[in-house]
């Protein structure tokens, strides 16, 4: 894989960005200043991170793996030490699928209605391959979904989730809060 120099990031005109920041050249970013990167951030390859008026605001040591999509109008917050699994698409917008609307963002707004809402994913949270998550999310501190689950409803503080829609199924143990005192 390979990455964008300290000096190519600057190109990008990210909203910010810290030390030890590799971002795959093969990303894509959209309204990049509504895009703030923490410390210790790892964005692979094909992933894309799409702005609106809220902003993408990420962490540090967050690690969003490829081909994940980051996207919508609402803000959508990744706290330290998040994880993003391959696959995973994460919605601060959301068309309406009922048909008493149309859908898209080629129609004109007024014969939409596209909900938008912020996503907020805690620290030390991991989210599986596949996963989808919705506007109006909030993952709690050390959140694990499952791969493959679909996330419309908030997750509460180191529960292991899974499922159409997801649900608590298990506990996390709480371990890794002592580990990562070490680095902060």
């Amino acid at each position: 894989m390979s990455f964008y120099t300290a000096d190519e990031l600057k190109q990008l005109r990210l909203g910010s960005f810290g030390e030890r920041v590799l971002i795959s050249r093969k990303a894509s970013f959209h309204n990049p200043g509504n895009i703030h990167i923490g410390n210790h951030v790892r964005i692979d390859d094909f992933c894309v991170l799409s702005a609106g008026e809220g902003g993408i605001h990420i962490g540090n040591y967050v690690h969003i793996a490829v081909y994940s999509s980051v996207i919508g109008a609402g803000k959508i917050q990744l706290a330290d030490f998040a994880n993003i699994s391959s696959r995973v698409s994460i919605y601060s917008s959301n068309d309406d699928y009922s048909g008493e609307y149309m859908s898209n963002p080629m129609i004109p707004s007024h014969l939409t209605r596209v909900d938008h809402g912020p996503v907020s994913i805690g620290r030390h949270v991991i989210v599986g391959s596949g996963s989808i998550l919705l506007p109006h999310v909030t993952l709690e501190e050390g959140v694990v979904i499952g791969a493959l689950s679909l996330v419309k409803n908030d997750c509460h503080a180191f529960g292991i989730y899974g499922g159409v829609p997801a649900k608590r199924i298990g506990e996390r143990q709480k371990h890794l809060l002592k580990l990562a005192a070490t680095l902060e």
